[in-house]
């Protein structure tokens, strides 16, 4: 079909000169022969030398291998998966035609009456519409693969499985919204909504802080978005979904800890930068929020007492801050404004000094929260062996368990230090982690992604042997 759709005249390619030969050549050397096909009599031309035809036919097939990836990514992990709503969704979009089905067109109509309402809808019942069942565990490769069975639809799930700060919970809802146009590629974003996506997390805890979302602060994060520049269509409606979740399920402070645990002086006080001008955003800070950002300080492992300064010093006007809303006091004699009311004069220095500071702290923020930046744990020695695994094997599962994923490459680098080689390990352990727990510990998908319960298993396992070391 690509092929037809780029040459519908077919593809004419010049002649040669040298004609097809089929040399024959037996493993004895006394039984040897060529032949010279012949085509209604004449000899046929030797396109094989051609460049420009091979190229032309390596480029048609790169281009549907790559669109028909994520189907195969899926029919590998699914063995009883063709045929299923996810799979029909996952198809081009020129094949839809080929394969009609009633069951996507329903899917669609029940999406479409989701993101009429407000757009929010338990996960699991998503899942539960495209799989035919509710999933005991709920992964990020789980959500992804409904993010693109859905984006083939035109609509997008929030949050954003790909980027998200965290993954909602079994029993928490997503976000459904119109995407404009079907998206073959989610994952293809741009640095600015990367950067945005983080900013409103952050804003999105200010504005939790105190209990309660005033419409200020929704109005305030929503100008955020559209004032980003340099955003597709399609990312501003992105960034507005994510945004929607952030407000209506509240945050997880327990991971922004453990995702900041080990950053450096630069990324805490960028961290506090942020956090200080999403309590600026909406133009006033309540005593309540003060309150609740001393809470997101002391969460992190930060001096609660900083934050006074911090909110003084992150004061965009240079007036004094509003605490808290005018009371009427003793009647008097009223006070004349000192200067006569007029429109605002914006400081140009001030604000590239405020947008500077921004695009500093995204670029800090983004390199906390990108799991494929966390830096594996070192592989030690002094511990102890896992029963069915060798020292080097025990130590590289002790790494692996460290993060949810690993790339190609990471996972390599890792296998390096172990002294072992990749294919094998991968072999090796998956093998041990079926006979011992019934499940495999690594599965290969843009990557290599860690089973979170069996991680969450062997860390324990490990913790008790340090233990019992210590005692």
């Amino acid at each position: 079909m690509r092929f037809e759709d780029r040459f519908p005249d077919g593809l004419k390619v010049n002649k040669p000169r040298k004609m097809l030969k089929i040399t024959y050549q037996a493993a004895s050397s006394e039984f040897q022969g060529q032949l010279e096909p012949l085509v209604d009599g004449n000899k046929v031309p030797d396109i094989s030398g051609l460049r420009k035809p091979v190229e032309i036919a390596q480029e048609i097939a790169d281009e549907v291998m790559d669109d028909l990836d994520k189907l195969s990514r899926y029919l590998g992990r699914n063995a009883d998966g063709r045929g299923s709503l996810e799979a029909q969704a996952l198809l081009p979009q020129e094949l839809w035609d080929l394969f009609p089905s009633d069951e996507l067109e329903q899917l669609r109509s029940w999406v479409a009456k989701i993101v009429h309402n407000d757009g929010l809808v338990p996960v699991l019942d998503v899942i539960e519409q495209l799989e035919g069942e509710r999933p005991e565990k709920l992964s990020k490769r789980t959500l992804t693969g409904v993010a693109d069975a859905l984006a083939r639809l035109g609509y997008g799930i929030a949050p954003d499985p790909r980027f998200a700060l965290r993954s909602p919970k079994p029993g928490e809802p997503v976000v459904l919204f119109d995407l404009g146009d079907a998206v073959a590629q989610l994952e293809d974003v741009s640095d600015g909504y990367r950067a945005a996506l983080i900013e409103i997390a952050l804003g999105s805890f200010v504005a939790h802080a105190d209990g309660q979302i005033s419409e200020s602060e929704r109005k305030s994060l929503r100008a955020k978005i559209a004032g980003v520049a340099g955003l597709s269509e399609q990312e501003h409606r992105r960034l507005a979904a994510n945004l929607d979740w952030m407000l209506a399920v509240p945050p997880d402070l327990a991971l922004l800890k453990r995702k900041l645990k080990d950053t450096g002086p630069e990324a805490q006080a960028s961290i506090r930068s942020a956090l200080v001008a999403a309590a600026h955003a909406d133009g006033i800070i309540q005593p309540e929020e003060v309150a609740g950002i001393e809470k997101i300080y002391k969460s992190l492992g930060l001096d609660p007492s900083l934050v006074y300064s911090d909110i003084h010093a992150g004061n965009v006007s240079d007036g004094p801050v509003r605490v808290r809303a005018a009371e009427p006091g003793a009647a008097g004699e009223v006070i004349p404004d000192e200067k006569p009311a007029g429109a605002p004069k914006l400081d140009a220095a001030r604000i590239a000094a405020i947008q500077s500071d921004t695009a500093r702290v995204s670029s800090v923020l983004g390199d906390i929260f990108d799991e494929a930046s966390e830096e594996p744990e070192e592989i030690g020695s002094a511990s102890a062996v896992l029963a069915g695994l060798d020292t080097k094997q025990t130590n590289l599962v002790r790494a692996l368990i460290a993060q949810e994923h690993w790339t190609e490459e990471a996972f390599e680098d890792l296998c390096r230090q172990s002294g072992l080689l990749a294919s094998g390990a991968i072999e090796d352990i998956n093998e041990w982690a079926f006979g011992t727990y019934d499940e495999a510990l690594l599965d290969e998908y843009d990557g290599y992604e860690v089973a979170p319960d069996l991680a969450q298993e062997l860390k324990r396992k490990f913790e008790e042997e340090i233990d019992h070391v210590e005692a």
